[in-house]
């Protein structure tokens, strides 16, 4: 199976038909079909390192604001917990919970109401340990690689730059911010390349980093998705595009 990051953006994606959504969409419909998906979304970010191991995981509204509409949204997608304890496995000896609370949240099925639309494959998140750095969460996701090969789909959630202080809230189609273009380049260029170490350390990049990811929570799931490339494997960028000025929409495909 390939490993995917997706840029998710704004809630409303999840009901807007528009060039990230349709392209969304397409994806779903070229990609393999995975048995099920494990999906790390920047929105289940906590103490901890815990997987979701219900058989029917309730749809979250992780947010505030916004029209209703958005709130009736349900992705009632199976889970699967013998999924979630091959996961746990995996991860050893990390201490991975068992987790029954949680649930899909909007970093996940804001985007999978679009990739797979019938919500008839199951889905298991993974949690991304606030306490730990970037490196710890590198090293957590190669232990995952053998799941490439058992017919999951493994998919990051986030934004590779994520700056709401900077965002244009209201304005249309603003021109995005220098800092956002030139550190959305060099960490494609560094993909291309499978030179991964700067992607870990990016908060050593400089300023263009500190604007981009001010929060690790957005950034982090990209760091899942490139620790799963292999030798050989093609990265392509299936969405492109900078959201009001400072949220790159941009997507990875990696195999």
């Amino acid at each position: 199976m390939p490993v995917v990051f997706f840029g998710h953006g704004n809630p409303m994606n999840a009901l807007e038909r528009n060039a990230y959504t349709e392209t969304w969409a397409r994806m779903g419909r070229e990609l393999p079909r995975p048995r099920a998906i494990l999906a790390v979304s920047a929105h289940w970010y906590l103490p901890a390192t815990l997987v979701t191991a219900m058989d029917r995981p309730r749809t979250i509204h992780d947010f505030g604001g916004f029209p209703r509409p958005l709130y009736e949204v349900q992705y009632p997608a199976p889970g699967d917990p013998e999924l979630a304890a091959r996961v746990q496995s995996l991860l050893a000896p990390v201490d991975a919970g068992l987790d029954t609370r949680w649930g899909l949240d909007h970093g996940t099925w804001s985007v999978l109401v679009h990739v797979y639309p019938d919500a008839d494959i199951p889905v298991v998140q993974l949690s991304i340990d606030e306490t730990q750095p970037p490196r710890f969460h590198y090293d957590l996701a190669k232990r995952l690689a053998p799941l490439r090969d058992e017919e999951v789909l493994v998919i990051g959630s986030g934004n590779l730059v994520h700056n709401l202080h900077t965002y244009a809230w209201g304005r249309h189609h603003p021109e995005p911010f220098d800092w956002a273009v030139r550190f959305e380049t060099l960490a494609r260029e560094l993909l291309l390349r499978g030179h991964h170490d700067p992607l870990i350390d990016y908060e050593e990049l400089g300023r263009d980093a500190q604007l981009a990811a001010p929060t690790p929570d957005h950034y982090l799931p990209l760091l899942y998705v490139a620790a799963l490339q292999r030798e050989g494997d093609a990265v392509t960028f299936p969405v492109e595009g900078v959201d009001g000025g400072s949220v790159s929409m941009l997507s990875v495909r990696i195999g």
